[in-house]
């Protein structure tokens, strides 16, 4: 169940987050737990550490947005933008992110094990030991993407664009490379 957020209320939770960052006593982490955020702009946020389980995010606009440490597992995240956002050590086990634009993206270090990635565009994203086992990058595009020493295990693959990735030291045990686009192709 999801719980909808007014404007002017996601404002001072904001407002209130920001302040617990600076550890301000008047500052409050922001738990925005199951909320309903779709549409919502939140491109440039800062929501390092902020609680956003099972939160609908469906289509909203966290582009540039300071996500690192961010508790998002279980969301649904489907269309939204998050190009340049900053996830690293975030965690997003099985998030729904089918479709989401993460281009330009720091994920290092973030838990993907059991997201939905299908179709989504994470060109030039660092995935620098993330973790994404089970995950499914199907018809992903990953060129340009840095996965040196990701966790792969049992991540679907197939068709995904893999041209000029980085996956030094990458562990790809059991993953499905069906007719996945290489550089050699």
């Amino acid at each position: 169940m999801t719980n909808t957020i007014t404007a002017d209320a996601l404002a001072a939770i904001l407002a209130s987050h920001t302040l617990w960052l600076a550890d301000d006593p008047a500052g409050e982490r922001a738990n925005l737990s199951g909320a309903d955020l779709l549409f919502a702009d939140l491109s440039g946020a800062t929501l390092s550490g902020a609680d956003l389980r099972r939160a609908n995010l469906r289509r909203a606009n966290l582009s540039y947005a300071i996500l690192s440490g961010a508790i998002l597992s279980g969301a649904t995240l489907s269309g939204a933008t998050l190009s340049g956002a900053d996830l690293r050590r975030a965690d997003l086990r099985r998030a729904d992110l089918r479709g989401v634009d993460l281009s330009g993206a720091d994920l290092s270090g973030a838990d993907l094990c059991g997201a939905d990635l299908s179709g989504a565009n994470l060109s030039y994203v660092n995935l620098t030991g993330a973790g994404l086992c089970g995950a499914d990058l199907s018809y992903a595009t990953l060129s340009g993407a840095d996965l040196c020493r990701a966790n792969l295990c049992g991540v679907i693959l197939s068709y995904a664009n893999l041209r000029r990735v980085n996956l030094s030291g990458a562990d790809l045990c059991r993953a499905d490379l069906t007719d996945v686009i290489t550089d050699t192709d």
